[in-house]
């Protein structure tokens, strides 16, 4: 006799995610270019790691999108990397601030401003958008948490641009650098740990199934 038992279907994901990504995918490109080149010209440790923030966001918005229709386990397992790539952008973020702090350079404080308030409506919309998918699974959750702390670090951004201008020093700016990296850094644990009860959750899932096959068969 044929086995009855399957492999559960992967969940499909929640409706209007597949498109919200998209949108964030792009918003995430354009403000990337935006603020990459504003950091260069304007010399701010703070807005460099934002626009790393923002490419980091859109590849791991391109690797959501490519296992949305995979199952937990899988789904699982981008989200472990994303949490990876989360952790490690905090601590890329401490070692550039460590390195412009000993280099003395004050950054220009208008184009942080500007180029700061810009980028936090871009991830104010963005949030806005995936807020009713905050509470779903690791992959859902990762891509909330990315949008989450954008919309903080802007904020703390344009505090560091009036940090800059009312004491003509780089401290403001290299405070709020280190902590976008660390929230960077706990925001990636945060995820590693769903991604791991995700995936155990999977796998043993799949474990019981096998086991129920066996037993029919036998």
């Amino acid at each position: 006799m044929a086995c009855s038992c399957s492999t559960p279907s992967p969940k499909s994901p929640a409706p209007g995610f597949r498109r919200a990504l998209w949108i964030a995918l792009w918003v995430n490109l354009a403000m990337f270019l935006v603020e990459g080149i504003a950091s260069l010209q304007s010399g701010s440790v703070s807005l460099m790691a934002d626009a790393i923030d923002f490419f980091g966001d859109s590849a791991n918005y391109v690797l959501s999108l490519s296992v949305l229709g995979m199952g937990m386990l899988w789904r699982g397992r981008a989200a472990m990397v994303k949490g990876v790539t989360m952790a490690v952008f905090g601590l890329v973020v401490w070692g550039r601030g460590i390195w412009v702090m000993q280099s003395d350079i004050t950054p220009e404080p208008l184009t942080m401003g500007l180029v700061g308030f810009l980028a936090l409506a871009a991830n104010f919309s963005v949030a806005a958008l995936l807020f009713h998918y905050r509470d779903g699974d690791s992959d859902m959750r990762s891509v909330w948490l990315c949008s989450r702390n954008d919309a903080i670090g802007n904020i703390a951004v344009m505090a560091a641009a009036l940090g800059v201008f009312g004491t003509g020093t780089a401290w403001p700016d290299l405070v709020v650098a280190a902590i976008m990296g660390t929230l960077a850094f706990t925001a990636g644990i945060s995820v590693v740990r769903h991604a791991r009860t995700d995936i155990a959750g999977a796998r043993l899932n799949a474990a019981e199934t096998s086991q129920a096959c066996r037993s029919e068969l036998s």
